[in-house]
């Protein structure tokens, strides 16, 4: 079981992007943190990438079982059913995300306070810092 902590993040909507992943092993220690600039992006576009970059890794690192943490209701909320997808710029995402999800044994999707999701949203605003777009 692995613990995956994900935000995407864009300066203006849309606007510069970024991305950030946080993943802790069972036991709660941090294994690994992503950060990546995405170039112009919208916020929603930006979450599912992080959230697309976290399973990858989850699926690279073997996990059998994750749980997903994230701030964004609205990705949250479309991965648990509870909102349909009506952006159609998210609907690929959204179905690569399901995909990637058939890959593990198990998984909970969390949506979580923003407070609680700092970390990832600290690689979010380095990966961005870093690419000039402060």
């Amino acid at each position: 079981m692995i613990e995956i902590y994900v935000d995407g993040g864009a300066r203006g909507n849309p606007g510069p992007a970024g991305i950030g992943v946080v993943i802790l092993d069972s036991r709660g220690k941090k294994i690994k943190e992503l950060s990546k600039y995405i170039g112009e992006a919208t916020n929603n576009i930006a979450e599912y990438n992080a959230l697309l970059y976290g399973l990858e890794e989850a699926l690279i690192l073997r996990a059998d079982e994750i749980k997903i943490n994230l701030d964004s209701e609205l990705v949250a909320k479309q991965l648990t059913g509870d909102y349909r997808v009506k952006d159609a710029s998210l609907k690929p995402l959204f179905e690569r995300a399901l995909n990637m999800l058939k890959g593990f044994k198990g998984f909970e999707v969390r949506h979580i306070e923003r407070e609680k999701n700092k970390d990832a949203d600290r690689l979010v605003n380095r990966a961005i810092n870093l690419a000039g777009m402060i």
